[in-house]
């Protein structure tokens, strides 16, 4: 077991990376403050994964919500069931609610967690590969709106992370390739090295090898965790952690919630990106052709869909987080392991951008 810290002076809090972790009740019992917990879980992951946390809470009052399963579920009226949940049960402020799932069931129970009795504990078991590269570290809780993808949500940190690597060799392949789009994005903003080794090991990481797998979610980790660490509320560094995102929320608001998976989108997202900076003279052609080359084995998109026109980016892009003060921010590369935020952005290069990515 690999274990990482993102340190955040008293809320700090461990991630466990390694096998055979979901049943670990001595890892959970060291993080539960007091003797009630509530599961958050989905209809696919309950009947896999539900009976072995509750085996690992016994001893607690411990109730649980499962949720359906899908994006197109993470919504204001789905979450209210869990406050249905925990008001029925009357679970006070020292509950400890415990996500079981992907990026959807843990951004929601955490949002849940941050609003009920204005803050309580939550736990993060990602049942995902993304999951456990991304949304599960770093606090980032919410849900969305038909306009925008996460625009309603809070910062809230878990006491913990479990990331069980075992559950990995249920997940379908489309499910991996998203969590991958994550890994990737890593390399591109803050780890040449890193970039480096997935080009050497890309079809280790399809095939599920277990170091391969085990590595690539720690090194993934280290760099969130170190990001989050200088910038807990995204005022600065932080928002490098969204290259790709914002072309990719766009894609995913456009097409349905749910449609797309969510890395899928970021994997288009982050060939925007690139495509992008090496217009503005930033990227080398060498870097954009390396960039693309990795997105595309991992078995992800690389063009937008083809019915998006370039208005309808500027208007879904237009309602993303990262606007400021009207302006339009995007995480961009000036090299491979070198991201830079800027809103100096040419809309006559964003233009040809769109007219290049986009799908036949």
């Amino acid at each position: 077991m690999h274990t990482l810290t993102v340190d955040l002076a008293d809320r700090t809090y461990p991630i466990h990376i390694g096998k055979q972790l979901i049943g670990n009740s001595t890892l959970l019992a060291e993080r539960i403050r007091g003797r009630q917990v509530y599961v958050v879980t989905n209809e696919t992951i309950a009947p896999l994964y539900l009976d072995a946390v509750l085996s690992s809470v016994q001893g607690y009052q411990v109730d649980t919500t499962i949720l359906p399963d899908g994006e197109q579920h993470k919504s204001l009226e789905v979450l209210n069931r869990i406050f249905d949940g925990l008001l029925t049960a009357r679970h006070n402020r020292t509950t400890t609610l415990i996500a079981l799932g992907g990026g959807v069931v843990g951004d929601m129970a955490g949002f849940a967690a941050a609003c009920y009795q204005r803050g309580v504990d939550f736990i993060q078991i990602p049942t995902t590969l993304l999951a456990m590269v991304d949304s599960s570290v770093g606090g980032k809780t919410g849900v969305n709106h038909p306009l925008g993808k996460n625009m309603i949500g809070a910062f809230h940190q878990p006491r913990l992370v479990l990331a069980d690597t075992d559950v990995l060799h249920t997940l379908p392949e489309r499910e991996l390739a998203a969590g991958i789009a994550e890994v990737i994005k890593y390399g591109l903003i803050a780890d040449h090295k890193f970039f480096e080794w997935l080009e050497e090991n890309m079809d280790a990481l399809l095939q599920r090898d277990e170091q391969a797998l085990a590595y690539a979610i720690k090194r993934s980790c280290e760099n969130k965790a170190r990001v989050v660490a200088l910038d807990e509320k995204e005022g600065g560094v932080r928002a490098i952690l969204n290259l790709g995102h914002t072309f990719g929320h766009a894609i995913e608001a456009a097409q349905g919630y749910g449609q797309w998976l969510h890395g899928e989108a970021v994997g288009a997202g982050m060939v925007m990106a690139a495509d992008l900076s090496h217009r503005r003279g930033s990227l080398s052609a060498g870097d954009l052709a390396r960039t693309t080359a990795l997105i595309e084995r991992a078995g992800l998109p690389i063009k937008a869909p083809a019915d998006m026109m370039p208005e309808d980016f500027l208007s879904l892009m237009g309602v993303d987080k990262k606007v400021l003060d009207g302006r339009l921010r995007l995480v961009l590369l000036q090299a491979i392991g070198e991201a830079v935020i800027t809103t100096d952005i040419e809309d006559a290069l964003l233009q040809e951008t769109f007219a290049a990515c986009r799908g036949q």
